[in-house]
């Protein structure tokens, strides 16, 4: 199951890191939440596999490390989400779909 795309009213806003907004629960290590709001990245299902960071056409993604979560100990984090240019590639390039971008969510 990927994230859930109606992330911004299913979930609470529990604040931000690193200047991206996050949406829990957040529970860490175990449960770290969704980061992002119009590039959205479920950080608890995110294997960091890197392949939207590498492919992103406008280098939205940074790595951010996430010691001791289950899934992988870095994930990807749409720090400069606002330079999304909706092409999608990360959407459809994401092995377990942990990615949404949603342009109403400007």
């Amino acid at each position: 199951m990927g994230i859930d795309p109606n992330f911004d009213s299913n979930r609470e806003h529990v604040g931000t890191e690193n200047g991206v907004d996050v949406w829990g629960p957040v529970e860490p290590p175990e449960q770290l939440g969704i980061h992002g709001t119009h590039v959205a990245v479920d950080y608890d299902i995110c294997i960091a596999d890197g392949a939207c960071l590498e492919n992103c056409p406008v280098d939205v993604f940074t790595w951010v490390d996430t010691p001791d979560h289950p899934e992988s100990e870095q994930k990807v984090e749409p720090t400069y989400e606002d330079q999304c240019i909706d092409c999608m590639l990360c959407v459809d390039i994401c092995p377990v779909d942990a990615i949404d971008v949603d342009g109403s969510r400007r």
